[in-house]
């Protein structure tokens, strides 16, 4: 699986402007970057750390993406103008740029080579929308939890020390099994379950503040990506 940010995929002349016309913030964590049903004209392209999307559906949190450095926060509300479909939620010390939407609108318009880099976040985010969905028919929750891996791996993934063979990172992030359970559409239970059952426990270590994959290879084939340049 090959994730492109937002950042990375931008002109280097955009890159510039929104350098220009935003500002440098650092958001402690557990605060929110935007909370779900308000409205606010602020978007975020995240410098470092990492920020949990998550929506309330009857008092229940439900994860929608886990985002790292070069990723975009509020792009959909700059385009529309609508509300916040989602909360933003610090999982770490967070360093943005943040901008109002209509100075990042207006960077777009003045680059037009940076709409596509939007849309290409957009695609991305609705493909794995669509793979999650399709996961669940006929229900498939070791492809779903091993897909939530990857993601994970694809933007906060480093190597492993001492690991080698079939591919092998570590992910520092405090992500846990019932947080893992909230993105993938089960119950922390199940995932424990999973994570204590081959080929998941020879694979990967959920710890603390740490998931270890010893063999990224393994979560490809149980994700059902084929081959290892991933969709």
């Amino acid at each position: 699986m090959e994730i492109t940010p937002f950042w990375d995929a931008l002109p280097g002349r955009a890159r510039e402007a929104l350098r220009r016309a935003g500002a440098t913030v650092i958001i402690r964590p557990g605060a929110l970057l935007t909370r779900e049903h308000t409205r606010s004209s602020q978007v975020f392209v995240l410098r470092s750390g990492a920020v949990k999307v998550w929506t309330d559906r009857g008092g229940e949190t439900v994860i929608l993406d886990l985002l790292g450095p070069g990723d975009v926060v509020g792009e959909l509300e700059a385009a529309d103008g609508g509300a916040r479909q989602a909360s933003a939620e610090a999982l770490t010390a967070v360093e943005a740029l943040v901008l109002p939407a209509d100075r990042f609108r207006a960077v777009l318009d003045a680059h037009p080579g940076a709409t596509w880099a939007v849309a290409a976040v957009l695609a991305e985010r609705l493909r794995d929308a669509n793979e999650l969905r399709a996961a669940h028919f006929p229900d498939d929750p070791a492809r779903r939890l091993a897909g939530r891996l990857l993601r994970l791996v694809a933007r906060f993934g480093t190597p492993l020390p001492g690991a080698n063979g079939d591919g092998a990172a570590q992910v520092a992030v405090p992500v846990y099994q019932q947080d893992l359970g909230r993105w993938a559409g089960m119950g922390r239970r199940k995932v424990a379950g999973l994570l204590a059952e081959d080929p998941l426990r020879e694979a990967l270590t959920v710890a603390r503040h740490r998931i270890a994959v010893r063999s990224v290879e393994t979560l490809r084939r149980m994700a059902g990506e084929h081959g290892s340049a991933g969709r």
